[in-house]
């Protein structure tokens, strides 16, 4: 029989190397992960960058603006972006209704963030006739979704999406998955918001839609 005296035995040593090869591998693989999603999320933030209202643009039915915060009864400072430049087609003449679409943001605000659109665009002078309001959506993908089942009860065919340009690929994407005949879109740049932020989130947004799109 062996003794071992003063010393480490082989089975000793043996499970020290299976732990050190164990961290190895842990940390290259953690290692490949960081390096995978850096990569993803460079790729994502081209395509991010990348997007841009369509051109030229083209007459359609609707201009569908997607909802934002609400701050109380008003709209956030980004969502006025959204609205002033939907205005803004409106008058050149681009489309002749709205669809302003968003849930209630807080259980103690007056108005769900479609609502709010609606009485800025009132405001504005764009008449009442024009504006189409919905009032559930919580989500990109549902704002898309509920507006084209109004744009089915109204008998509209083609719509402008109004956003932000770092929303701008989701969305269309979103509306391409939905069925949208051609979706265009209408997408303005902020001059309020923090594009560090806003980008970061959309990133990780867009990774989640390209998730439940696969699966």
């Amino acid at each position: 029989m062996e003794r071992y005296v003063g010393g480490s035995s082989p089975i000793r040593a043996v499970t020290g190397r299976q732990k050190w090869r164990f961290r190895r591998i842990l940390l290259l693989t953690l290692v490949a992960l960081l390096a995978a999603g850096l990569i993803w999320s460079a790729y994502v933030l081209t395509l991010i960058n990348r997007a841009e209202t369509t051109s030229p643009i083209n007459k359609a039915d609707t201009g569908i603006i997607l909802g934002m915060a609400m701050w109380g009864d008003e709209p956030s400072p980004g969502l006025k972006e959204r609205l002033d430049y939907g205005m803004k087609l409106y008058k050149q003449g681009v489309f002749s209704h709205f669809i302003v679409t968003g849930g209630l943001d807080k259980p103690g605000y007056s108005y769900t963030e479609g609502q709010g659109m609606r009485n800025y665009l009132l405001a504005g002078g764009v008449p009442d006739s024009a504006i189409a309001v919905e009032n559930k959506a919580t989500s990109t993908y549902e704002n898309l979704l509920y507006s084209r089942e109004i744009m089915r009860q109204k008998g509209w065919s083609t719509a402008v999406v109004i956003t932000h340009t770092f929303h701008g690929r989701r969305a269309l994407e979103i509306a391409t998955e939905l069925g949208y005949a051609n979706p265009e879109l209408g997408l303005t740049d902020s001059q309020t918001m923090s594009m560090a932020k806003y980008k970061t989130r959309e990133i990780l947004a867009y990774t989640k839609w390209k998730l439940q799109e696969a699966f």
